[in-house]
């Protein structure tokens, strides 16, 4: 609450509610995205941005990169999450 008083310019001399500071947060930071939103727009983007190209970041994403075999179980790639 200290930083949204400071943001605000609100003294802490004034008897303003903790309710009133949430309200006035929110009305100066609409509008609102939430983070993984944002997360996935950005990376729906990069990943439209790779594939139209032909350097190193599409062949490593598209896991054609001459190499051993890995061991394990397969992890998850890029195109299966953006499927997802």
């Amino acid at each position: 609450m200290r930083c949204y008083r400071r943001l605000l310019s609100i003294s802490h001399k004034e008897h303003i509610t903790n309710e009133e500071v949430r309200r006035r947060i929110e009305n100066a930071i609409r509008p609102h995205v939430d983070l993984l939103t944002i997360v996935q727009q950005r990376k729906l983007k990069w990943y439209g941005h790779t594939t139209r190209s032909s350097g190193l970041a599409k062949t490593i994403m598209q896991c054609t990169v001459n190499g051993g075999r890995r061991r394990g179980r397969q992890k998850k790639s890029w195109e299966d999450n953006i499927k997802e």
